[in-house]
Formats: C-alpha cells, sequence, structure tokens
C-alpha cells in the first residue's frame, strides 16, 4: 500500500540529501534541502508497507510535515516587512485618535438622528466634485466653503456641516497631533452616519429592543468591512471652493444624468443603486425613481432584498466598499498624520 506527498518551499538548509533508514523494508525517497535562492522540493514515497522495524507511512508524513514547517518559518523573515518602533507607535497615535473621533461623532449624530441623511449627502457632494480629467476636486473638505455649501445642490446642508463643527471643535481639543482636517471629518461623519443606519435597521428587526439590536449587529453586522476605509487616514483639505457644476441636484436630476456622473467617477448602475440613501432624505422614493431604469432596477431590487435579511450583506458590503472608494477619490493619504513626537524619559533621573 503506497503513500506519497509533494511540497514545494524555499529552504535555508545547505544542499544536504535526506537518506532513508538502511532497516527500512521499503523503497524511501525524498528530495534535498536547497539553498534560500532556490526551491526544495519534498517528496515522499513508499512503495510497500514498511516492515515493523522501520519508518512507517506516519512517520513519513509527520516527517514532511515537520520538514514544511521549519521552511516556513525559516523562509518568513523575507515575506513580512518588520515594523519599526517608530511605526508602531505612530499606528498607535492614529487608531486611538480614530477611535475618540468616532465616538464624538456618533454620540453628535445621536442626538440629531434627523441630520444622518444630510450628512451622507454633505459627504457625497464634497466627494463629487472630482473631476477624472484633471485630477482635481474630490473629497478635499470643499463643501465647508461658504460660497459651495450654498450651491443650489447643497441646499438643505448647512445644518449638518454646523453639527460637525461643532464636533470638530471637541475632536480638536483632544487631538495631539494638530487639528482634524474637514476632508477627513466629513467622510468619517459619513462612516458614522452608515453604521447608524445599519444600527437602527438591527434595532428594528429587534422588535425597537436597543440591546437585542446591538447584540445582533455585533453578531451579524459588517463591522469588520470597515479596513481599509479607516487606514484611509490623513486626507488634504483644498484651500478653496472647487469648481461650480460638477455636482447635479439630486432631486431634480434625471436618472441618466445621476448615471452619467456616477460614471465619470468610475461608478456604474450598481454603485448609483446602493448610495440610494446619500441622494436624498427619502430613501424609499430615491429607490422607486431609480427603479425605473432598466439598468438600475436589477441592483436596486437586490438591496431591498438584503436589507431584509438579518445580516444585509450585500447591501452592507457594498455600500462600504463604494464609500471606500469614494472617501478616497484624487487623495493622496497622508499616513502620518496626526501622529507627534513621544516624550522621551530620561533614564538618568530615574530613581530605582
Amino acid at each position: 500500500m503506497g503513500v506519497s506527498c509533494l511540497a514545494t518551499v524555499p529552504s535555508l538548509l545547505a544542499v544536504v540529501p535526506l537518506q532513508p533508514r538502511p532497516d527500512a523494508g521499503a523503497a524511501l525517497t525524498t528530495g534535498y534541502h536547497l539553498p534560500r535562492s532556490m526551491t526544495a522540493v519534498i517528496r515522499c514515497k513508499i512503495e510497500d508497507d514498511v516492515n515493523p522495524g522501520g519508518m512507517s507511512r506516519r512517520d513519513v508524513v509527520k516527517f514532511a510535515g515537520a520538514t514544511l514547517g521549519i521552511e516556513l518559518i525559516g523562509s518568513s523573515g523575507s515575506m513580512v516587512e518588520t515594523a519599526s518602533a517608530a511605526d508602531l507607535i505612530q499606528r498607535r497615535q492614529r487608531s486611538e485618535f480614530q477611535s475618540r473621533i468616532k465616538g464624538t461623532l456618533f454620540t453628535a449624530l445621536k442626538a440629531n438622528p434627523e441630520l444622518v441623511p444630510s450628512v451622507l449627502t454633505l459627504a457625497l457632494n464634497d466627494a463629487m466634485t472630482y473631476d477624472k480629467a484633471t485630477k482635481s476636486g474630490g473629497p478635499n473638505g470643499s463643501i465647508r466653503f461658504s460660497s459651495e455649501i450654498s450651491r443650489p445642490e447643497n441646499k438643505g446642508l448647512s445644518a449638518a456641516l454646523s453639527l460637525l463643527e461643532e464636533a470638530k471643535k471637541e475632536i480638536d481639543s483632544y487631538s495631539k497631533g494638530g487639528p482634524i482636517l474637514y476632508a477627513d471629518l466629513i467622510q468619517y461623519a459619513a462612516q458614522s452616519a452608515v453604521k447608524a443606519t445599519f444600527l437602527d435597521s438591527a434595532i428594528r428587526k429587534c422588535g425597537g429592543n436597543e440591546e437585542k439590536g446591538n447584540l445582533l449587529y455585533t453578531a451579524y453586522g459588517s463591522s469588520g468591512q470597515w479596513g481599509l476605509f479607516d487606514k484611509q487616514f490623513g486626507r488634504s483639505d483644498a484651500e478653496a471652493p472647487d469648481p461650480e457644476g460638477r455636482v447635479p441636484q439630486w432631486d431634480k436630476a434625471s436618472i441618466q444624468e445621476m448615471k452619467d456622473k456616477f460614471s465619470s467617477i468610475g461608478f456604474g448602475p450598481r454603485q448609483l443603486a446602493v448610495m440610494s440613501a446619500f441622494l436624498g432624505p427619502d430613501q424609499k422614493a430615491t429607490e422607486a425613481l431609480l427603479a425605473t431604469d432598466r439598468d438600475v432596477l436589477p441592483w436596486v431590487e437586490k438591496y431591498q432584498r438584503s436589507r431584509e435579511t438579518v445580516s444585509q450583506t450585500d447591501y452592507e458590503v457594498d455600500l462600504i466598499t463604494t464609500l471606500t472608494k469614494l472617501s478616497s477619490l484624487g487623495q493622496k493619504i497622508n499616513y502620518e498624520a496626526y501622529t507627534y513626537p513621544v516624550r522621551k524619559v530620561d533614564l538618568s533621573k530615574l530613581k530605582l
């Protein structure tokens, strides 16, 4: 009865043939250990059962597994980039700051739930100024300027901006790495608003029981999908308003105009459908309009069905993916933003 196994891994050892035990009754064939720059192929084959005093099939499998483990451990150093202590400190600083920002924004939106739709549209319109041809505009906080927030497409969004400006004062008061930029503030507010809608949906599915709704969202929600969004922390603020005429008036635009605008930034009917909550205060009315277009209809129906499920997986994952891409259009992320020097301790002054 035969057994065989094959593994191909880089090796750290010198070229050394692996000799079979002389007392084994079976023909045991092995490969060689090769230098790191080469590839080691481990072949184990037993053509016949070994005698009781020889190497059994189980021994061969264990041997191959152990060899594989050694090879992978030895070679891992060349595959994994070692982070310096400074890098780890900066990551922790940014992560802690992010957590506090999210807490502040969540509290602000919980106290003003009626502004959630406006916060979503505010983030969308700030990003929709992106022009692919000139690579200008995008989610750069330009909507904070009075001449831009007062444009027709931004009608009704001033209250949402004021809410974020108040939140910014609190955030800046505890920031150790400088004031938060509007570009980050607006997009993170959108993230908090999206999470609030997901949580509210879970609570409704639990008959309005907030505790059970939180448990449901924790167990089945999409919190784990926000990793890439959270990494995009360190956008740049615009120094002047973005050009006019780049953002449609969503409540007056035709579906074709919406599709054209989404297409201009690399999105299609799928993204238009999943962003329906960003296009106005009444998501159902927006979806009813979008459903009249044959290209958008299948996606509207898909996300409506998804929202009826316990987890809303399709809807939530696609919305997070779309918002993540939208919130980084034209931006070069500064991954050292909001970090600060660590106070050095003079060990000579310590009394031990």
